[in-house]
């Protein structure tokens, strides 16, 4: 009787497992992977608007007709979108059209085949929000693209203008003073002596994009037009802000007075009641704008997004129109490589701000450009400042107030430009002013301030009256911003007077602006020559990258300078001249071609070789910053500020740091290339901080070598790198319309653990925060990682912190809050001859967000690394290791496998190449030590590296038993189908597929229980079937 029961048993286990599997199957949700900082899921639309560019301008009409007459009739998944503004009546470039969100790859492929289709863009979207700031009775918050984590819908955008009450503690001397003579800005720059010759902006077409302005505002004289580009039906301004701006370029009340007061206002109206605009209008307000032949345009907005080409493209075009365009530099001061597209460019006359007292405004965006990073140095801006603090314009309907912010400043200048542009006689005005020609006079007529640098301030404050007296006698030429470089003039000249040159250093690289006023468009006739001044001045050795065509008005040509070695023991002063010939095709009436010679000054300071442990490299090269990717912020405490995009370069978020590392007197230089383009030999320490990208194998064998055999030291500061938590922190773009996800951690930690094992060091991905004490010193460690792996005999640090990794968050949700454990966060370990110090944490470092800075750290590790001193406390027994830390490597960071890294890396997918920014003699080879076109720069006395083969090691150091040939992403080769079945876009993060996967796995092991339980059975018929013809033969 037993065995019935038994039978029924597995038969009812079977079906009950098999009626789970099929229930979890059927209605387990999938977990929500957003991040916590969005909303939950993506708004689920129908359609998307896209804007498809085309190569020539027609009628909208006809590109539609293109369209539908070139794609494939069956397609029915796409409308087009018709435009009714006044740019509708005029030939355009683009369309927008509407795609079915289901049939979007497919329609944008087909429309991208088409020979008179440029591309196929996603329309994004623009938002002002909180662009008037406070108002008199409240105080509001500065607010950009983000705010507590969560990303706002619109494009992304930095906060512009705020009201008189924020900073208050400047405020009551601030209003002091416009209470007293400096009531009107005007005034300052001394525009009455220009009205009193007549000149008050008559006759120039001023653009304002702003939003908008009321008919009837008694304080303009001459609104000429007003155009709606949102979709509100509506001309006026209900918010403010254009208003404003407008009155400060053209205003006539006596209590809020504008420059130009007879100017012509065509007010664009690009922004919604609620603050939002899409490109789709601004490309066509742009269009109108050059269509209607505008003189000066204003636009106070801006962001860090550079790459957003549809708009960036149409201001090119806008300039080479012969539109001058004033633009604010951007609100995120006081830090450094917090430039605002399209200020940013060298066609636009890129504003900042300052206060009644010529300080540059905490508020105001500084240098440099970061388009060039990291390959390349970047450009000075802002152009020029002018007072952007507590400054009065116009109200909606009536009366004045106060706004502060480069938003403000932006329109004082364009004020400025519109009084200027009338000085020229009407029917002279195409021929002399452009946007080159009009930032000449503007940047060559500025009054330098003492105190900031250039990166702060440009050419300086703008001087009316000084540019007045430059345009008087314009003739059209070609010239170079900055014009003078001079290492005695400091800080001015910073970070350049900051540092000596020497010789047997990576080259300094200084970019300059090159500005044509002679024509759109220019040509270099020959190659930029250096003329020394003396016989001393012949040590120094100038290589020029530049543009070959100047368009629109502007190119660059960027110095590349070296000491030649016989200059090692040389200490003074190099003085001498760069010319460049520029030439551009005649202008009107004319037959011969306009030629002009640029020139710029140099006064360089030149020192001895310093001592070799007294010289650090800084690796640039392997940085990855926003955009193009969505790299995250490295503290996950900011949550109002989540990308990284401030350049992650020396002279940007860490120029305190570069500042405090030459008071101590070091020499740091910047490595913008691989790191087989350096010699090991003349440097104390290289300096790996913060780093997203990956390395070549190439790279990982000489690193390897330089430590083990050449006497080159390490010092490392990472951060943190958790997939499950880049996994939390995507959300959905509504501009775009696609999944925002990390690229990498706040460091690429898998890549550092490639490069560093061969050392025997890994780090883990655990993300830990609080604070801790280190010789008396109190430091917070900010989403910083820990150290997973580290070799015995080192010295490694441990303190309590709280793990808020996803692992983490778990864990202390298991043990109840219990205390913080003990991580292991800073190591130091002598390698041979070499030495090798890491931490988990820059934002010790890092300007941008820091709470508490580790500089006097930094110092004892250089100490270490570079001069083998070793501090007590660092070096105390207790923490030494008897044994090898170690994690298994499989528990280590992984890689996520489900993105195309190579679309934001320089290694990934990338050949390996010595670039400009390398010594003269490696410049468009693999480096030292590796073949080459068939030859191999070697140094005398460097060992080659045989690629073949391991890396012998003389050292008393156990390197991991040899270099480790690391195949990044074989883990993930083996799981990549996970993510081609995760159903998400080509960034949708990696997560282990639980939500389908384990309730799978639970249905085939109810299968596979009920066809064992068959099998039984089956085996039991045929025994008894067997037993019974056995009896039956018996009988």
């Amino acid at each position: 009787m037993n065995i019935p029961k038994f039978k029924v048993t597995i038969f009812s286990f079977s079906l009950i497992t098999l009626l789970i599997s099929v229930l979890l199957v059927h209605f387990t949700k999938p977990p929500n992977y957003n991040q916590t900082l969005t909303s939950n899921s993506p708004p689920q639309l129908a359609r998307t608007n896209y804007i498809v560019r085309f190569i020539e301008y027609k009628h909208a009409q006809h590109h539609k007709q293109y369209l539908e007459h070139n794609t494939n009739k069956k397609f029915k998944t796409w409308q087009w979108i018709h435009r009714n503004n006044p740019a509708s009546k005029f030939p355009t470039d683009f369309g927008v059209i509407a795609i079915d969100n289901d049939a979007m790859n497919s329609i944008i492929k087909e429309f991208e085949k088409l020979e008179l289709v440029k591309d196929v863009r996603v329309d994004s979207s623009y938002q002002l929000r909180n662009l008037l700031g406070g108002n008199e009775k409240q105080k509001e918050e500065r607010i950009g693209a983000f705010s507590d984590g969560k990303k706002r819908p619109g494009k992304i955008f930095t906060s512009i203008s705020f009201g008189e009450n924020e900073d208050a503690n400047q405020t009551i001397e601030l209003k002091r003073q416009l209470l007293a003579d400096r009531s009107q800005v005007t005034s300052l720059f001394g525009a009455d002596a220009l009205w009193s010759k007549g000149y008050t902006g008559a006759k120039v077409k001023m653009a304002i994009f702003d939003t908008g302005i009321r008919s009837d505002h008694p304080h303009f004289r001459n609104i000429k037009e007003r155009t709606n580009w949102t979709n509100e039906d509506t001309l006026n301004d209900n918010l403010g802000h254009g208003t404003f701006v407008a009155g400060v370029i053209a205003s006539e009340n006596a209590e809020c007075l504008g420059f130009a007061p007879d100017t012509e206002i065509y007010a664009f109206r690009v922004f919604t009641d609620a603050q939002v605009s899409y490109t789709s209008w601004f490309l066509d307000a742009f269009n109108y704008a050059i269509a209607s032949e505008m003189d000066v345009l204003n636009l106070s907005i801006g962001g860090p997004d550079y790459l957003d080409l549809p708009f960036v493209e149409k201001v090119l075009e806008l300039t080479a129109s012969n539109i001058i365009m004033v633009s604010a530099i951007g609100n995120d001061g006081p830090l450094y490589g917090t430039l605002n597209n399209p200020a940013d460019q060298s066609d636009v006359i890129g504003v900042g701000g300052i206060d009644y007292n010529d300080h540059i405004a905490s508020f105001s965006s500084r240098g440099m450009s970061t388009w060039e990073i990291p390959h390349g140095y970047g450009r000075v801006k802002p152009d020029v400042v002018a007072y952007g603090r507590e400054i009065m314009g116009s109200k909606i309907s009536t009366g004045c107030k106060t706004l502060s912010g480069t938003s403000v400043a932006s329109p004082v200048v364009a004020g400025v430009v519109c009084l200027l542009v009338s000085v020229v006689p009407e029917s002279d005005r195409k021929q002399i002013l452009n946007p080159a020609s009009m930032k000449q006079a503007l940047v060559e007529g500025a009054a330098k301030l003492s105190g900031p640098n250039m990166y702060e301030q440009g050419a300086g404050r703008v001087d009316l009256l000084e540019s007045y007296e430059i345009l008087k006698s314009y003739k059209p030429r070609a010239s170079i911003f900055p014009s003078v470089l001079d290492y005695t003039d400091c800080p001015y000249s910073w970070p350049f007077c900051k540092q000596p040159l020497y010789a047997d250093a990576m080259p300094v690289l200084f970019n300059t602006t090159v500005l044509n006023g002679m024509g759109v468009i220019g040509y270099v006739e020959s190659r930029p020559v250096w003329h020394p001044s003396n016989e001393e001045s012949n040590l120094l050795s100038i290589h020029f990258t530049y543009s070959d065509v100047i368009w629109p008005w502007t190119g660059y040509l960027a110095l590349h300078m070296q000491i030649k070695e016989e200059g090692a023991q040389f200490e003074g002063e190099i003085e001498g001249n760069v010319t460049v010939k520029i030439y551009s095709p005649p202008g009107l009436g004319e037959k011969s071609f306009r030629h002009s010679t640029c020139v710029l000054q140099l006064k360089l300071k030149v020192i001895p070789t310093p001592p070799r442990s007294m010289r650090i490299l800084w690796d640039q090269f392997h940085s990855i910053k926003y955009p193009p990717g969505y790299i995250p912020r490295d503290s996950l405490d900011v949550r109002n500020d989540i990308l990284d995009w401030h350049g992650d370069h020396l002279h940007t978020n860490y120029h305190i740091m570069f500042n405090m590392l030459r008071d101590a007197g070091y020499y740091i230089e910047t490595l913008g290339s691989p790191l087989t383009c350096f010699d090991a030999r003349e440097y104390g320490t290289l300096m790996l901080v913060d780093l997203e990208d990956e390395y070549f194998e190439e790279e990982i064998q000489k690193l390897r070598d330089d430590v083990v055999n050449t006497g080159l030291s390490l010092i490392v500061f990472a951060d943190w790198y958790n997939v499950d938590t880049m996994v939390k922190m995507r959300f959905f773009d509504d501009n775009t319309r696609s999944w925002w996800t990390p690229v990498t951690g706040g460091a690429n930690v898998p890549a550092l653990n490639d490069l560093l094992a061969p050392f025997g060091i890994a780090f883990g991905d655990k993300i830990l925060n609080g604070d801790f004490n280190l010789n008396d010193e109190l430091i917070r460690y900010a989403s910083g990682t820990n150290i997973a792996k580290f070799p015995g005999g080192g010295y490694v640090h441990r303190f309590p912190f709280y793990d808020s990794s996803e692992s983490g968050a778990t864990h202390s949700f298991l043990t109840s809050g219990s205390d913080n454990a003990y991580s292991a966060i800073l190591g130091l370990v002598e390698v041979g001859g070499s030495r090798i110090a890491v931490y988990g944490d820059s934002n010790c470092l890092d300007s941008s967000h820091m709470v508490t800075n580790c500089y006097w750290l930094l110092r004892k590790m250089l100490e270490f690394t570079g001069r083998n001193m070793k501090d007590p406390i660092l070096f105390s027994y207790s923490v030494k290791q008897k044994t090898s830390l170690h994690q298994d490597d499989h528990q280590l960071p992984s890689r996520r496998t489900d993105l195309n890294f190579s679309t934001y890396s320089s290694v990934a997918g990338k050949e390996l190449m010595c670039g400009s920014d390398s010594r003269f003699d490696v410049w468009g080879t693999k480096g030292y030590g590796l073949h080459v076109r068939g030859r191999n720069r070697r140094l005398p006395g460097y060992k080659a590296i045989d690629l073949g083969r391991g890396l012998n090691s003389s050292s008393s150091f156990d390197v991991s038993s040899g270099l480790k040939t690391h195949e990044k992403n074989t883990e993930g080769n083996s799981n990549r189908f996970l993510g081609l079945l995760y159903g998400d876009d080509l960034d949708a993060p990696f997560v282990f597929p639980s939500h389908w996967l384990v309730p799978a796995a639970a249905v085939v092991l109810g299968i596979l229980v009920m066809i064992n339980f068959w099998r039984i059975r089956q085996k039991r018929r045929r025994r008894r079937k067997g037993s019974t013809s056995n009896r039956y033969t018996n009988v």
